[in-house]
């Protein structure tokens, strides 16, 4: 660029900025956005674990069994908690706040980034196992649905000891076909009880669209709240519908692998934390992902603090709970899916 231009003309800064990193996050979104206040100590149900036996026809003075039956255990889970933090040194807060005609407020703009940047760790976490940091993650799908492999416990359960808190887990074998899942479909459904939502990466979402007839090809949005088993509010995700649910398309769900949600069963359970106060800034400053408002989602702001012996202020965002399922025989995968 000459010198005459660059000296003469103002560069003009546009008012947003633009993420290229994050991506889609749509399981910890629709878990985050139905979240369940936290009571008590610890996450406490109880789930029947097998049933009474004893019962029998009889005829006239036939004796009947008094034997007890305990067919209750109690599931058990913490709160877990993470946060990330939130830094400015004050000579870049004072530049920005003395230029009068800024197009972006730095403390607002830094803190909806790390609410975004928490968010989208979330949802890696969403689909772990919760065993990284010391089991300081949050539970995953990993350890949620799952056949022992990757929890042998659950909830505090031996499900070896109770097999009835095992997912239906099925090796695909390398293929996908609507045979296998309708077989996935049929071991987790009973009567009305049925999944609501399947996930997957982008490519297995891509292979199954493959299985469809090309009339069966209709993208439809998918509300990322649902309450009372009913979509709800938001802008949505856009699914493919398989038996009148809807499968997704998420870029932190398992490779090579589809999940069959009940979430009538999967909730999250949050926490606030205590002397913060409730996330209230909405995204309005960073376009080109999902994550347009984090209020509401059970996120919790420190406020700003002064360091004694810097020039500098920190805040720390902060989300408390647990992703739990009170009934995981009702969700089920498809592992090692490579092809059609």
């Amino acid at each position: 660029m000459a010198n005459r231009v660059s000296t003469t003309t103002n560069t003009k800064l546009l008012p947003k900025v633009v993420d290229t990193i994050l991506g889609s996050n749509v399981f910890a979104t629709r878990m985050l956005a139905n979240a369940q206040r936290w009571q008590g100590e610890k996450i406490r149900k109880a789930v029947k674990i097998e049933k009474n036996t004893l019962g029998g026809s009889f005829s006239g003075f036939d004796t009947f069994s008094t034997s007890a039956v305990d067919t209750r255990r109690n599931l058990e889970f913490d709160a877990k908690f993470y946060e990330i933090p939130v830094v400015l040194p004050l000579d870049e807060i004072s530049k920005n706040k003395a230029d009068a005609s800024r197009v972006l407020d730095l403390m607002a703009l830094e803190m909806e980034s790390s609410a975004e940047d928490m968010a989208d760790d979330i949802g890696t976490l969403f689909y772990g196992i919760g065993t990284g940091n010391g089991g300081k993650d949050f539970l995953g799908l990993e350890a949620i649905v799952d056949d022992g492999t990757n929890a042998a416990t659950y909830g505090g359960l031996s499900r070896t000891t109770f097999p009835t808190l095992k997912s239906t887990v099925t090796a695909s074998g390398g293929t996908l076909t609507l045979l296998k899942m309708a077989t996935l479909y049929s071991d987790i459904a009973s009567g009305s009880v049925k999944p609501t939502l399947g996930l997957c990466d982008q490519t297995v979402f891509n292979l199954y669209e493959q299985l469809l007839q090309p009339q069966e090809r209709i993208a439809k949005d998918v509300p990322m709240m649902r309450k009372g088993g009913e979509m709800i509010g938001g802008t949505g995700f856009t699914g493919l519908f398989y038996k009148n649910f809807p499968i997704v398309a998420d870029e932190k769900a398992t490779a090579q692998t589809l999940y069959f949600i009940n979430e009538d069963f999967m909730e999250w359970r949050a926490l606030p934390v205590a002397l913060t106060e409730p996330v209230s800034f909405s995204m309005t400053d960073i376009q080109g992902n999902d994550y347009t408002n984090v209020k509401g989602l059970g996120f919790s702001w420190s406020n700003w603090i002064k360091p004694t012996n810097q020039a500098s202020i920190v805040g720390h965002i902060y989300l408390g709970g647990e992703l739990w399922s009170s009934n995981p025989k009702r969700h089920g995968k498809l592992t090692g899916i490579s092809s059609v």
